[in-house]
């Protein structure tokens, strides 16, 4: 090994060192980073210029070494280590990990060059958050490489009502009537972009035709409140770093009906102390909400501060319990571990969202007006938190009943 090798390992041990891995994963992945630098010393390979293809035929040639050695193969999950260490190892010389795909023909530079000017449109133009414009892009991209595939870069002009029902079909094939609905109205959305680019000579977003869907038509799951009692004793019970974080979050899902999004970004100085209050940035509409904390989620909270939130820089509380220390990515697998724990299975989706529905119906029950209702949830109008009563109907009537000229709700 050169010295230029021995000072990027000495490098990456640093770094994975100042990200709070422990001593035996830095131990471990400074190793299969090393065995990799000789493989490409070996090769005469830059580790700067280091390709995916070139990593996937080093792990095909480890574990055909493995083999021989151990006269088996190895487990499904033995190549996560050596993927790891070297992919630190990438990110640290190359800066980025997986790199930035190249253009390999003029269909690929267009697809990339449109996907990029519609991104620029939907942040600046009309002002999306973050995930919609992942989840328009997405389809961006498949669309477009599934035509230029077909038609080449010079046939995007020619795009055609035909095109766009045989992409429609294909995607239908395994997906429900509601996620189609959401393909046609990300498809609709592209194509008024290319129209208004120029990229297509005629606007075809109106030929884009969707799954008829009725207003309220899904019942979405909920949870009862001696549901949720059983879920947070139980995830309570759990006295691990774990355990104290995923308590806290339960606590806040049960307490405000937060978003997933909500809650990962509430950050430390979000909560304060002296006052008792907590403030939400609302994840759809930018705005945020100032709420009393409640006692339960305050200590559920701070219990998780002292004792299992892990030393790290990282501003928001809920953070991961291995490292590199950051802040959660998701909250789904989290509460369909914890309704599991506590032996509850609810007919529909498990996520953190059910917590939402179930505070927004139990608020119903206690006589709060809906308009309070969306305050807390951070609906911009009433007519948003309509969807998240549909399955108390009964009381709607009854509250309608008492209130002369109330509409009631079908």
């Amino acid at each position: 090994m050169t010295n230029a090798d021995h000072h990027v390992i000495t490098e990456l041990e640093a770094v994975l060192t100042s990200q709070e891995y422990s001593s035996v994963v830095v131990r471990n992945y400074c190793a299969y980073a090393r065995g990799f630098l000789d493989h490409l010393a070996q090769r005469n390979i830059p580790v700067a210029d280091v390709t995916e293809a070139q990593v996937e035929q080093y792990l095909r040639e480890a574990v055909a070494l493995f083999q021989r050695r151990h006269g088996r193969l190895p487990g499904p999950r033995w190549h996560q280590i050596p993927c790891a260490g070297i992919h630190a190892l990438l990110r640290l010389v190359q800066g980025r990990w997986p790199p930035a795909t190249n253009a390999a023909c003029a269909a690929d530079a267009l697809r990339f060059a449109i996907c990029d000017e519609y991104e620029g449109w939907l942040l600046d133009e009309r002002g999306l958050a973050r995930p919609s414009i992942d989840a328009l892009l997405w389809e961006a991209r498949h669309f477009l490489a599934w035509q230029l595939e077909r038609c080449g870069a010079e046939g995007l002009m020619d795009l055609s009502v035909d095109d766009t029902d045989r992409y429609m079909d294909l995607r239908a094939l395994k997906l429900t009537r509601s996620s189609l609905k959401s393909v046609a109205e990300r498809l609709r959305s592209l194509l008024r972009h290319l129209y208004r680019a120029g990229h297509i000579a005629t606007d075809l977003s109106p030929h884009i035709i969707a799954s008829l869907l009725y207003a309220y038509e899904g019942v979405p799951s909920i949870l009862e409140r001696g549901q949720i009692a059983a879920v947070l004793e139980s995830a309570r019970a759990d006295k691990t770093p774990a355990g104290l974080r995923d308590y806290a979050i339960l606590q806040l899902l049960a307490t405000y009906g937060l978003r997933s999004g909500e809650i990962r970004n509430l950050r430390i100085e979000d909560i304060d102390w002296r006052s008792e209050t907590i403030r939400v940035r609302h994840s759809k509409t930018g705005a945020c909400s100032f709420l009393p904390l409640m006692a339960p989620a305050g200590e559920a909270v701070l219990a998780y501060l002292r004792s299992g939130r892990p030393a790290t820089h990282a501003r928001e509380i809920f953070i991961r319990t291995r490292a590199p220390y950051r802040k959660l990515e998701k909250l789904y697998s989290l509460v369909r571990r914890r309704l599991c724990d506590a032996g509850i299975k609810p007919p529909g989706k498990c996520g953190p969202h059910i917590f939402r529905h179930a505070r927004a119906v139990e608020m119903l029950r206690a006589s709060v007006p809906q308009k309070i209702i969306g305050d807390l949830l951070g609906h911009r109008s009433t007519a948003s938190t309509v969807p998240y009563l549909k399955l108390a109907t009964e009381d709607l009537r009854a509250i309608a009943l008492d209130v002369p000229g109330t509409e009631v709700l079908a």
